[in-house]
């Protein structure tokens, strides 16, 4: 498959780009969402209940669309990169990152040598099964995207380290697992929460690279925008399911 030239320079460019994140393990809404217009798509697979076998045909899925497909694993272990990038997937989300050495370790994933430690094959899904091989290894530590989940107390801590590690393309706050670290549970629009906020936006702008979060409510969106962050998802394929079928109920039950 053909990597796309242009999409990691806007990402580093902090260019607002809108997602949403696909944790159903469903082809279908990763087709929907891609038609629906979102610049990117988070396929999760460290808390969504999909394998191998369904990311494979989210993948499919995602490729009939002009959507940039990323995959966030459930651990920064080198295997799981090889395997969704083998697959096909664009960009890698790399979950509870709180160190400079953390976050190198994900880029090398992310990489072939000499750039990096990714295992070579050419006979892959990513590399257009050996037709698009060469244009891969040549091209893919420019054009793959890594972004790098900043879900800890030692992650704020350490962010302006994070921020500096060359290919930590977007510094990706999970604001639930931030939040819950910090002691204040879901207070988003808290002073604290937003001063890591901040903190965090800060450090990207700093180090050229981009400031990435998750929000579920819609009034977050002007507050995120204004804090400097431009890769920003707004809820996910269960929420809006839910969300859906809750509003259907109540209009047939008069509720």
């Amino acid at each position: 498959m053909k990597l796309p030239p242009d999409f990691r320079k806007r990402v580093l460019a902090r260019e607002w780009l809108a997602g949403t994140f696909l944790n159903l393990g469903s082809p279908m809404t990763v087709e929907i969402a891609g038609l629906a217009g979102f610049d990117w798509v988070l396929i999760d697979h460290e808390h969504g209940p999909g394998g191998e076998d369904t990311l494979l045909h989210q993948l499919h899925a995602a490729s009939a669309t002009p959507t940039f497909p990323v995959v966030r694993i459930a651990q920064n272990e080198t295997p799981r990169f090889k395997r969704v990038l083998d697959m096909g997937a664009l960009g890698v989300m790399v979950p509870y990152v709180s160190t400079a050495a953390e976050a190198a370790a994900a880029v090398q994933a992310m990489r072939y040598p000499p750039h990096g430690i990714r295992g070579v094959a050419k006979f892959n899904r990513g590399a257009g099964f050996g037709g698009d091989f060469e244009e891969y290894y040549l091209h893919a530590h420019e054009r793959l995207v890594t972004v790098i989940q900043i879900e800890t107390v030692e992650a704020i801590k350490n962010i302006d380290a994070i921020a500096a590690v060359d290919g930590a393309d977007v510094l990706f706050v999970g604001p639930t697992d931030l939040s819950y670290n910090m002691g204040i549970r879901d207070q988003l629009e808290s002073a604290t929460f937003k001063d890591a906020l901040r903190a965090v936006s800060d450090a990207a702008k700093r180090h050229g690279k981009a400031a990435g979060i998750l929000v579920h409510n819609n009034g977050l969106v002007p507050m995120v925008r204004e804090l400097g962050y431009t890769f920003t998802a707004l809820g996910s394929d269960g929420g809006a399911v839910r969300a859906g079928l809750l509003g259907f109920v109540a209009a047939l039950k008069g509720k």
